[in-house]
């Protein structure tokens, strides 16, 4: 039996807005069309609401990807009377994928996760375009700290539903009780953990803290890679129980 580690990918190990905002300025310029800040903070925020109805199975993955262009194009102005803003999505995924960006400290506190923690198995779980996300994986070396990534493009599932984390589970071949689900959104990561009963660790958490653990029955919180460590170390001296059950 090993500890299991599930870890949400952006905002958690990858700096998503980084590439996010490079790779947007890229595929408005090479479109013709206008960029600046403003632009990218817009983008952000719709981008963002489109996820949570996405999240809520509201709207189609398709309908995201459509709407989040057409409205960026009419704020940003230029003419793009002829782009196709599916294809236009598609440049910009691929951008994404070719720009990771590691959260500060990422690449340091995994490599004193996996030598720390015996028995240690890193997962990604992360809703998102499979070539996004793994390209940026790649292109920033996070790829030989993990045994599997679950994407939630190619699994036909998203966060947070329970049959999302029922297949990364048959997956990983070992109870859920060897699992802990890592990530820093309470509507994706920390509620699919608490539908498919998995303890969960709340990255970088933000507002009121103690209402967002009882309302998604969250174990462990942390605020940087140093709390997220011993927390780490804590639940899994907790579960020593089941590293004997081999």
């Amino acid at each position: 039996m090993h500890h299991n580690f599930l870890f949400d990918l952006d905002q958690t190990l990858l700096d998503f807005h980084a590439s996010e905002r490079k790779a947007l300025e890229i595929v408005l310029r090479s479109n013709g069309l206008n960029y600046t800040e403003d632009c990218y903070e817009h983008f952000k925020v719709y981008n963002k609401s489109l996820w949570l109805e996405l999240e809520r199975g509201t709207i189609s993955r398709s309908e995201l990807f459509v709407r989040r262009f057409k409205d960026i194009f009419e704020f940003c102005g230029g003419d793009y009377a002829g782009l196709d803003p599916l294809k236009v999505n598609d440049e910009f995924i691929y951008a994404m994928s070719q720009n990771g960006v590691l959260m500060e400290g990422a690449d340091e506190f995994l490599i004193r996760l996996m030598n720390g923690i015996e028995d240690a198995r890193c997962y990604i779980v992360s809703n998102g375009a499979t070539i996004n996300a793994e390209g940026r994986i790649r292109s920033t070396g996070l790829d030989k700290y993990f045994e599997k990534v679950y994407i939630s493009e190619w699994m036909g599932v998203t966060k947070p539903s329970k049959e999302f984390f029922d297949m990364v589970i048959e997956g990983v071949g070992e109870p859920k009780e060897s699992c802990i689900v890592i990530g820093d959104s309470l509507t994706s990561d920390m509620l699919g953990a608490k539908n498919a009963s998995i303890t969960s660790v709340w990255f970088m958490p933000e507002g009121d803290i103690e209402t967002a653990k009882k309302t998604y029955n969250i174990s462990y919180v942390a605020s940087s890679y140093d709390e997220l460590y011993e927390a780490l170390v804590d639940w899994a001296s907790e579960d020593s129980f089941f590293l004997h059950q081999k």
